[in-house]
């Protein structure tokens, strides 16, 4: 795999001819939506196949994946234009297998009124689904938000395994850290959240929890690992699996790097996974910074292997920009969520030229809006897709979390689908 960094003066012919890959292989694995414009600085990934296929008369896909030995997800994810069409033709040439070096599972964050076609894009490379549409409140009450039913069924049609993904945390991120409190110290109210919860994934489909944790500190520590012993030992009865997500809060300031330093062995060894997810939402009141940093990810993962072992680890990917007016006044400045394409469009609309951080491996530049406000925006890009999926090699964690899924973005997908095979 190869990524490149656009320069001035390039086209897509030129690095079609660059690499000899067809134009229409660059357009579609970076899912590019313009593909008469590039901007300097953007990185486009040119992937290898270790093995293609030339459609015959009569095949179908399914013949297709026996005939060579793979799973039909498999195609597809390898050739996901497929998912938009009915039919294949014959002299086409599809994708068999990529040079993966290991199995990875995949977990996409998602709410329930994703756009059906995105989902339908996505389920191919996705080992799991976690749904955000429940909320713990008082007494251990669960608060639904919209029907899952039509996504449930969709996901297990592509053999992706649904997770209902239930916190304390308001669906714009707010903790609440009474409820939280109510639930570690109140025998009654946690039996009646897993009967709750139980009775919902019988009634949904669902194959497992994810929980999110929150307000955790060190007191309260010990009353989570007791609550969470009995809920894992609730679900394993009926056959259903316990994941956690959990947010490291890793921050850098000053030249020191701060995390929350908890036994994450002991979580790890009572859920099937654990996935770290630094969360991010709409809005932004931190100050302008990296949305994603792979120096503080290793320095974090660097004390996670001295408490627990990674097999069954995951990490997060958040696939999302901020854009913050500048200067940033502390209480005051907000900064806004921005897809991954519509970043390109604005640097390209700014005459920005995309530039990047070392330390981080993410993206970031600068542009002026009306009345001469200066902007600074902030994203992630092939190189740090590849940075972290170094890292998941590197520690030899179990498993990728996309954070999350409701805007397709096909650079991700081609990238981790070459270097691993999705279980």
């Amino acid at each position: 795999m190869d990524i490149y960094v656009v320069q001035n003066g390039d086209t897509l012919a030129s690095i079609s001819e660059l690499y000899h890959v067809p134009i229409s292989t660059i357009i579609h694995d970076n899912g590019l939506e313009n593909s008469t414009v590039l901007v300097p600085g953007q990185t486009l990934v040119i992937v290898h196949p270790s093995q293609t296929y030339i459609v015959q008369k009569g095949d179908t896909l399914d013949g297709i994946a026996a005939k060579n030995g793979i799973s039909l997800m498999q195609l597809l994810r390898n050739n996901s234009f497929l998912c938009n069409r009915e039919y294949i033709y014959p002299g086409e040439s599809l994708v068999i297998r990529y040079p993966t070096c290991r199995e990875l599972t995949t977990n996409g964050f998602v709410y329930p009124y994703i756009n059906e076609k995105t989902l339908r894009r996505t389920l191919p490379y996705l080992t799991f689904l976690s749904v955000l549409n429940y909320r713990i409140s008082d007494e251990g009450r669960v608060i639904t938000y919209d029907d899952d039913s039509h996504i449930i069924q969709m996901a297990k049609a592509y053999d992706t395994i649904p997770l209902l993904m239930i916190s304390a945390l308001s669906p714009t991120g707010e903790a609440n850290a009474h409820v939280v409190f109510e639930i570690l110290i109140n025998k009654n109210y946690q039996n009646y959240l897993i009967e709750s919860v139980l009775e919902i994934m019988k009634r949904a489909g669902y194959r497992g929890v994810n929980v999110v944790l929150s307000s955790i500190t060190p007191s309260n520590f010990h009353l989570y690992i007791e609550f969470l012993t009995y809920v894992s030992n609730r679900l394993a009865a009926v056959g259903y699996y316990l994941f956690l997500t959990v947010n490291p809060s890793i921050r850098y300031k000053d030249n020191t790097i701060t995390f929350h330093r908890f036994d994450y062995g002991a979580l790890s060894r009572i859920c099937y996974q654990l996935t770290f997810l630094q969360y991010v939402w709409g809005t932004n009141s931190d100050p302008p910074a990296p949305v994603s940093s792979t120096s503080l990810l290793k320095n974090f993962l660097d004390y996670v292997v001295t408490v627990t072992t990674t097999d069954n680890l995951s990490l997060g990917i958040p696939i999302v920009a901020y854009d913050w007016a500048l200067p940033y006044i502390p209480s005051r400045t907000i900064a806004n969520v921005m897809t991954l394409n519509s970043v390109l469009a604005l640097a390209n609309d700014a005459k920005a030229a995309i530039q990047f951080d070392d330390f981080s491996q993410t993206p970031y530049f600068y542009y002026y809006r009306m009345q001469n406000q200066q902007h600074i925006v902030w994203s992630i890009n092939a190189k740090t897709i590849e940075s972290i999926n170094e890292i998941i090699k590197q520690y030899n964690l179990a498993g990728s979390g996309i954070w999350n899924i409701m805007v397709f973005y096909q650079q991700m997908w081609t990238i981790i689908n070459a270097c691993f095979d999705i279980i």
